[in-house]
């Protein structure tokens, strides 16, 4: 069985240390000894650190993360969740492009000023509606 050093599975995974450092103290991942002062780890945390990359690209937790491993480190993904946060991005895209395809008619837009636009006015009017929605 390979171990690596921190610092080769850093290199290899493009995690820095400091963060395999803060994995490993919340449970994300074990080390399974240490050679002088520094964590070995055995290579199938590769898999579990690419693992938990995925899974924060998707906009789950990191407390969201461990839960989704069993006890031996297997992954067991919700499948469920997976649907549902799928849906969130499907529709956090649709609202990213209408607002590019809004900023992109301003940006185009014939009118004299912005301020006589109505999709300029629309525009504010819903940006003032999601930062309302943000801080209640």
């Amino acid at each position: 069985m390979e171990l690596l050093d921190i610092g080769v599975l850093s290199k290899r995974s493009g995690v820095p240390p400091s963060t395999l450092r803060y994995y490993e103290e919340i449970g994300l991942i074990q080390s399974v000894g240490r050679h002088g002062l520094r964590r070995q780890f055995d290579t199938p945390v590769v898999t579990h650190l690419a693992l938990i990359s995925l899974g924060k690209m998707a906009g789950f937790s990191l407390e969201d993360i461990k839960r989704m491993f069993a006890k031996g480190g297997t992954p067991q993904l919700p499948r469920g969740e997976l649907h549902l946060r799928a849906d969130a991005l499907d529709e956090q895209i649709r609202g990213l492009t209408r607002l590019r395809d809004a900023l992109r008619h301003v940006a185009n837009c014939p009118a004299e000023t912005h301020m006589d636009c109505p999709k300029f006015k629309r525009l504010m009017q819903f940006a003032s509606r999601s930062t309302q929605a943000g801080t209640r």
